[in-house]
């Protein structure tokens, strides 16, 4: 399976939960297979997606879901410690590790080599930390989900992209409708 036929797999279970996308081309999957006022698709910030989320979850009750790569977590490690020493028991952050870097051309990453995210984060200091194969990845997403603990899950699936288009929403427009769901659940 690759990363879009893992999101897909995905869609019953998130839809309707606040879901932060990993810049690129994982964003452009998850707008085009179910394009919801909870998505929050990270454009032009690589490395922030699981940061982002979590002061998400911090701020609020709402669970919150994140959808990372492989290649955003190795190019922002600190997020890793960041996660472990605030522990938000509302947060769920999915690695989709393909090994590769899939928006800008499936160069490899280390996670496809010798580095393993799964004992990364723990080392960090994660303490719910599963890897799974990517066809178990819907049911852990569930089981996270419904959990009341902070889960960082390492969904291992094959490098490969599928043509999508690009967001034309404006930034702001996706900041906004992100932002008056939270309130609105919030208040």
């Amino acid at each position: 399976m690759i990363r879009s036929e893992v999101l897909k797999t995905l869609i019953p279970v998130i839809s309707d939960t606040l879901t932060i996308c990993n810049i690129g081309l994982p964003s452009q999957e998850m707008h085009m297979l179910d394009d919801q006022p909870t998505n929050f698709y990270m454009l032009g910030t690589m490395g922030l997606a699981s940061s982002i989320g979590l002061g998400v979850a911090l701020a609020q009750k709402e669970k919150v879901f994140v959808i990372d790569g492989d290649g955003s977590v190795l190019t922002n490690l600190g997020t890793l410690p960041t996660i472990a020493n605030n522990v938000a028991d509302n947060f769920v952050l999915l690695i989709v590790d393909n090994g590769s870097y899939g928006s800008t051309g499936d160069q490899p990453t280390y996670a496809g080599k010798k580095t393993s995210l799964t004992e990364v984060a723990r080392a960090c200091g994660c303490e719910n930390v599963i890897e799974c194969s990517a066809e178990e990845t819907a049911d852990v997403v569930k089981e996270a989900l419904a959990g009341d603990k902070m889960t960082v899950i390492v969904s291992k699936c094959e490098s490969g992209n599928v043509k999508v288009p690009v967001i034309t929403m404006d930034p702001v427009v996706i900041r906004d409708r992100f932002m008056k769901v939270i309130e609105a659940r919030n208040a």
